[in-house]
């Protein structure tokens, strides 16, 4: 059937737009009305049981990436200029909205700035820190916002900190030196300089990465796979001697693309893999041929990534001989794709790559999402980059921010996926993409939680025209109703928010279906994302 039939039937919803939610029963209603059979339509049926599970889900796979680049830090986070400041510079409705997230880790402070950072510019006086050339992003660092206003920002959000240290221009040593100044009591040099600073009490940081994209040119102070491994291997000796509690995530590739993948993720694994508890892995998905089916299907490719670094993990480990376990870190991820350009020529928080984000790039993200629950007995951390301004959920002007698409699959992840993942069973009609050949129109993921009853389903109609009724099976006991239920979804894969337009695309409150035994079935409009949360007995 031709892309236009839904767009030529449009105008008969108007109504509909205007009067939110939407959904599949109103929009049969409108057509009935008018004498049209709504026949583009196919069925999906998902078997679900509750004790088939894939693994226990981390709450540290809803975590994110705060970044000196651009305005993620300065005129996002921080800007004590702006009227919506508190007394610390902290944008106060940037700090609610990060809370509705409910991010639980965020990575600090890079990215590709950590590679030339010095950790001691961002502790003491404000008055006395340096302003210096990042030469990541070509842009002026006064590090007015640093070390200490970065654990307080954390803090504030109830997000644990992960410390990225610069092993590109830094030494194993100034590695060392930042765990002793952030975790060990008073009687040191460094620990010392923390009390002097302001801060007795050690911070106590548990996650530090080694480095960041060691693999790539672009990085400073650029390593080959074993040059890398090596000083990476050293540099975790002396940071566990300091403090022999703290977890360590090794860099993995850059991206799927660059020649040395995946033989870099499988020398740095063999020579230094029991000295860590986590490997990264960091991608970026795009839509820069306009080709949507295959931008849809996405999430594809994200679970063989994941598949081949999790092989790569295992070959290691069967080749050391070793029984330490070493779980993935998904610590940079997001769309992006619409803006190009790392050139802040040498401006104080320049605007870079503030991507607009649509629909299809916010069911993109909600499929990222279900492969973390898809993988949660290996991926065990992720973050998105970033969380304001820059490929962010959420975009600020001096005295407002709105909320991007892909605010809405994040907030319903991280605030209901818990417990265990569930291992579907999803019958779907597939549909060929350009890219990734046959695609089920279906993507679904389910949580479940022992201890207090509560499910949770994801589900994301890939197709643009076709809607989908979807039928739920309860295999061993089915729940005892639905308490709540969303969906975000358009006839416009493009349509985006704005300041202007802040509600274009969001998500709404959905009617909950009936439940008829152990099944129900609800329909799944195109283009949408959808979640159901179910209440069974508890254990």
């Amino acid at each position: 059937m031709p892309d236009d039939w839904l767009r030529g039937l449009w105008p008969l919803f108007s109504p509909l737009r205007r009067a939110k939610p939407q959904t599949a029963h109103q929009i049969s209603l409108v057509l009935k009305t008018k004498g049209i059979a709504l026949t583009n339509r196919a069925t999906a049926t998902v078997f679900l049981n509750t004790e088939r599970r894939i693994g226990e889900i981390s709450p540290l796979i809803f975590g994110g990436l705060a970044e000196h680049m651009g305005r993620c830090i300065y005129e996002g986070i921080y800007d004590p200029a702006s009227p919506l400041a508190d007394k610390r510079g902290f944008r106060s409705d940037v700090l609610k909205a990060l809370k509705d997230i409910n991010y639980r880790i965020l990575r600090y402070p890079g990215g590709n700035f950590v590679s030339g950072h010095r950790w001691q510019d961002g502790t003491g006086p404000r008055s006395e820190r340096p302003r210096r050339r990042d030469l990541a992003w070509r842009s002026v660092e006064t590090n007015q916002f640093g070390l200490h206003e970065f654990m307080e920002f954390a803090q504030e959000l109830g997000a644990l900190p992960m410390w990225a240290v610069n092993l590109g221009t830094g030494s194993i040593q100034d590695a060392a030196d930042l765990v002793e100044y952030l975790n060990l009591p008073v009687g040191t040099s460094f620990s010392d300089l923390r009390a002097k600073n302001g801060q007795k009490k050690p911070y106590g940081v548990q996650y530090f990465c080694l480095g960041n994209e060691m693999d790539g040119p672009w990085q400073l102070g650029h390593l080959d796979a074993v040059g890398y491994a090596d000083k990476a291997r050293e540099a975790a000796k002396l940071m566990k001697l300091m403090d022999p509690e703290i977890k360590l995530v090794a860099c993995g590739s850059s991206n799927t693309d660059i020649a040395t993948y995946p033989e870099w993720d499988r020398t740095v694994l063999e020579r230094m893999g029991d000295e860590i508890e986590y490997f990264s892995m960091h991608a970026y998905a795009g839509n820069r041929t306009d080709d949507t089916d295959s931008f849809l299907a996405s999430s594809l490719h994200f679970e063989d990534h994941a598949n081949t670094i999790a092989a790569a993990i295992r070959i290691a480990k069967a080749k050391n001989r070793s029984k330490h376990d070493v779980y993935l870190s998904w610590d940079e991820w997001n769309v992006w794709y619409k803006t190009e350009g790392d050139d802040g020529n040498w401006q104080e928080a320049p605007h870079l790559i503030e991507e607009v984000f649509n629909l299809e790039d916010a069911l993109v993200v909600a499929q990222w999402l279900s492969t973390f629950l898809r993988k949660a007995d290996i991926i065990k951390i992720a973050c998105i980059a970033q969380i304001v301004n820059v490929i962010a959920p959420i975009m600020t002007k001096e005295d407002a921010l709105f909320k991007q698409t892909t605010f809405y699959p994040l907030m319903l992840f991280s605030n209901h996926a818990a417990g265990h993942s569930l291992d579907l069973l999803v019958q779907a009609p597939v549909h060929d993409t350009k890219m990734y050949g046959g695609a089920a129109q279906l993507d679904a993921s389910a949580s479940f939680d022992p201890e207090t009853g509560r499910g949770a389903l994801f589900l994301v109609n890939r197709s643009q025209t076709q809607s989908l009724d979807v039928t739920l099976k309860w295999e061993d006991v089915a729940p005892e109703g639905f308490t709540q239920g969303w969906q975000m979804s358009g006839h416009d894969p493009k349509a985006h928010n704005s300041f202007e337009q802040p509600d274009e695309v969001t998500a709404h409150e959905i009617e909950l279906p009936a439940l008829e035994g152990p099944q129900t079935t609800l329909s799944l409009p195109p283009l949408s994302f959808t979640v159901l949360l179910s209440r069974h007995a508890p254990a």
